[in-house]
């Protein structure tokens, strides 16, 4: 048994068993794992993947526990892998964040910048995707941190730290009919096509919440993961676009009104999500609470100690959260 036979089949299951797939998110080819798989399953003596033919169909009653406990050894050698690096060189290493393009082009910034100066050699990289994706390459170790609104809460195995509020304005051309109204409301807005994100991503959640509230049917005209796209359409003149408020530039969308939105809808929490099992080296401590100051080094390791949601909730119950 090696370790790479383990990081193929957990891999391959992380891939909807498609061999092909993963083959290419490892740079390696199909039949090489295809063969480490084979030669796995005639070690142990049973089949990890139930096959039609050459077509993997589904993870044997075995294979998924087999497939779990070889995702914990995985961690478990990656930890160690941490640990050496953290005692041989503290400042030197990698860190990976998955996150939304609109943490990415408008919270983010600035936190990076002063981290990267801080830390010259750590090589980080930023995956970008949906709340979803991003969980779920945390969850199974693709990333280190997760920074998203939606989703983190739907895996267990990570914990989530409450990082800032935030809330929505209504983008509109100057001179839009809705920049005369003397109070916004929801009915007023609904009167128009709408432009926002896509469903449970960045918050969507709480509009549609609102909207059903007061038993309102908005008219969705298009729908983005990407705030700038969302600005654009805007500008075309197909709708009304609602936006998380930090995405509005006074500079460089001087073309556009923003309206805020913050008494129609809920505020909504952006987190950060990690691994509970996973070792965190000091300059990812130092990035955390560079992005939200009140998560010390400190609160984010009696965080991790957690195993209750209630408990983690309760940990921040007190803490007012500055809001973007």
């Amino acid at each position: 048994m090696k370790l790479q036979q383990l990081h193929y089949i957990w891999e391959v299951a992380h891939h909807d068993l498609n061999v092909s797939a993963t083959a290419e998110s490892l740079f390696t080819s199909q039949p090489g794992i295809s063969k480490q798989i084979r030669l796995l399953e005639s070690e142990l003596g049973i089949p990890i993947f139930a096959r039609n033919g050459k077509q993997l169909t589904e993870l044997t009653p075995a294979g998924e526990l087999i497939v779990r406990l070889a995702g914990e050894i995985l961690t478990k050698v990656d930890n160690i892998r941490r640990i050496a690096e953290e005692y041989r060189d503290e400042k030197c290493g990698t860190l990976s964040i998955a996150t939304t393009h609109t943490q990415a082009r408008y919270a983010l910034p600035p936190v990076v910048q002063a981290f990267m100066r801080q830390y010259p050699r750590v090589t980080l990289t930023m995956h970008q995707g949906t709340p979803m994706q991003i969980s779920e390459l945390v969850s199974r170790g693709g990333a280190d941190l997760a920074i998203a609104t939606e989703a983190l809460e739907l895996f267990d195995n990570l914990v989530m730290l409450p990082c800032y509020r935030w809330n929505r304005c209504i983008l509109v051309p100057r001179d839009h009919p809705l920049t005369h109204e003397p109070q916004l409301t929801l009915q007023a807005i609904s009167e128009y096509p709408l432009i926002t994100y896509v469903f449970g991503f960045t918050g969507r959640s709480k509009l549609d919440e609102a909207f059903a509230r007061e038993r309102l049917q908005p008219k969705v005209a298009l729908t983005a993961v990407d705030a700038d796209v969302i600005k654009t359409y805007v500008r075309l003149g197909l709708g009304v676009g609602i936006v998380a408020k930090m995405a509005y530039d006074p500079r460089t969308d001087q073309d556009l009104v923003a309206l805020d939105a913050s008494h129609l809808f809920r505020d909504s929490v952006t987190k950060i999500g990690l691994r509970r099992d996973m070792f965190v080296r000091g300059f990812i401590y130092d990035f955390i609470a560079q992005f939200a100051p009140h998560l010390t080094r400190e609160v984010v390791e009696q965080a991790l100690k957690l195993r209750d949601r209630h408990e983690i909730d309760a940990l921040f119950s007190d803490i007012e959260l500055p809001v973007h």
